[in-house]
């Protein structure tokens, strides 16, 4: 008898942990979890059975809310525990739809003078921007569970110039030979941003041998 009721009162922390993570909009931190009078060892079990998936240290999310894609929840689950990161380079490049590529890892970028938070879930490949190109063509994605930051397609391509010895010259003329022939292409304004980033005489002969 006393495991029934053990049982029972399970159930009803386990639905009204449920229920307070959905009126949170999916997501919740373990303050929120102390101010609702919710056990650690709650959570922790939760965890465990696949309802709660944990982000970080202190941040959690409920396991089925539902996305459009996985890569539209990795960039929410980024943003709720990076507030300063931005989606960029590869990651920022597939979403503007500038490349087939599917990267293992969420790429983001923080200014060069933050700590990053250390993340468990999603994999995160993070870059330390300096403030002259961590600052300039950020684009705010508005979702039902919060914003996103992320670069715009211009900064993106210039970003991927930046890097392309790292990720690789390939990828950076994908997407810039995408962004070409995409609809609202705007040269100047990509030129503006190959400035920024000081890639406009490595991009140049790029993009003249593109335009013809």
């Amino acid at each position: 008898m006393s495991v029934y009721y053990s049982d029972m009162g399970k159930g009803v922390s386990r639905k009204r942990i449920i229920e307070f993570f959905q009126k949170q909009g999916g997501y919740a931190r373990s303050l929120d979890f102390k101010a609702a009078h919710f056990r650690p060892t709650e959570i922790t079990e939760l965890v465990r059975e696949g309802v709660l998936d944990k982000i970080k240290a202190g941040l959690y999310r409920l396991s089925d809310i539902e996305f459009p894609d996985a890569l539209a929840m990795s960039f929410v689950d980024v943003s709720k525990a990076m507030k300063n990161g931005v989606i960029c380079l590869i990651s920022a490049l597939v979403h503007h739809e500038l490349s087939s590529f599917n990267p293992t890892a969420v790429y983001v970028a923080v200014p060069n003078e933050k700590y990053a938070a250390k993340i468990i879930y999603p994999p995160v490949d993070i870059f330390y921007f300096r403030r002259r190109f961590y600052e300039s063509g950020i684009e705010i994605l508005q979702t039902k569970y919060g914003e996103v930051k992320i670069y715009n397609k211009e900064k993106t391509v210039c970003d991927m110039f930046r890097y392309r010895n790292k990720l690789g010259e390939d990828l950076a003329f994908e997407g810039l030979r995408n962004y070409v022939g995409s609809k609202g292409a705007d040269i100047n304004r990509l030129m503006q941003y190959a400035e920024i980033c000081r890639v406009k005489l490595v991009l140049a002969p790029y993009l003249k041998a593109l335009l013809g």
